[in-house]
């Protein structure tokens, strides 16, 4: 009977190795689970037994770290590998996969896994745990009802224009709230163009480093953000993880 896949959500960002730092992102039950399992896939396996020390502060591991068995999944990670990290589950073993922070299969290359899973008839369980995502639609106070995650916008600041307009007249049409990620490091830039590229009126969330305890959460027309701007109190989200959220 082949085992059961996992999907094992992560915190958002450094977490405290003392007992207890997971218990307000992660379920106990949940970490405890983790704790059974000895064969995990993972983006980084460096990252994964970091994850796995923590889980250990206060949910003893099945087997020593050193033997767990961890394998990566990347964008790297060419298809024709998909076969041989499913393997284990055919032949009964229960995996965990493992996203580098919130949950996996979210804008996560463990998404072919799961498919693939299915597609064998192996059992898919989704864990209970943080979702940077999520949880800025929550705090952002746009449109909950309707909403879809666009990702990474183009580098080229040009099409990146044409590209942050198309989704304004998309959520002024459909009244959803669009959301968008950029590399930490650009953040600035992408407020900017933001800022640049929507009417006065739409409203524009920034919410950075969920979870944690330098967590921010703003929410202006672009009109008030530029004002922001132009007075020099940007927020601070340089190198953050940060998720934009735009309703037009």
């Amino acid at each position: 009977m082949p085992g059961t896949l996992f999907l094992i959500p992560n915190t958002l960002g450094p977490t405290e190795a003392v007992s207890g730092a997971l218990d307000h992102v992660i379920p106990r039950q949940v970490q405890a689970l983790t704790a059974r399992l000895d064969y995990f896939v993972a983006e980084n396996a460096k990252t994964a037994r970091a994850f796995l020390k923590l889980i250990a502060i206060d949910n003893p591991l099945h087997k020593p770290l050193q033997e767990i068995d961890i394998a990566e999944l990347n964008v790297n990670t060419p298809p024709s590998a998909l076969s041989a990290l499913l393997a284990p589950l055919l032949a009964g073993r229960d995996c965990g996969l493992v996203s580098e922070a919130g949950v996996p299969a979210v804008a996560d290359p463990g998404a072919d896994l799961v498919r693939l899973a299915h597609q064998h008839g192996i059992a898919v369980r989704p864990l209970v745990g943080p979702s940077s995502l999520l949880l800025a639609v929550m705090a952002s106070g746009l449109n909950g009802q309707s909403f879809a995650f666009n990702g990474y916008l183009p580098t080229d600041a040009a099409h990146r224009i044409k590209r942050i307009k198309e989704l304004e007249q998309r959520s002024i049409k459909e009244r959803q709230t669009q959301l968008l990620i950029e590399t930490p490091y650009r953040n600035a830039a992408m407020l900017e163009a933001l800022v640049g590229a929507c009417q006065p009126g739409t409203l524009i969330c920034v919410a950075t480093d969920l979870s944690l305890a330098t967590e921010t959460i703003r929410t202006l027309s672009a009109k008030e953000w530029k004002s922001q701007l132009s007075a020099g109190t940007a927020p601070d989200f340089h190198k953050k993880p940060t998720v934009f959220l735009l309703l037009g």
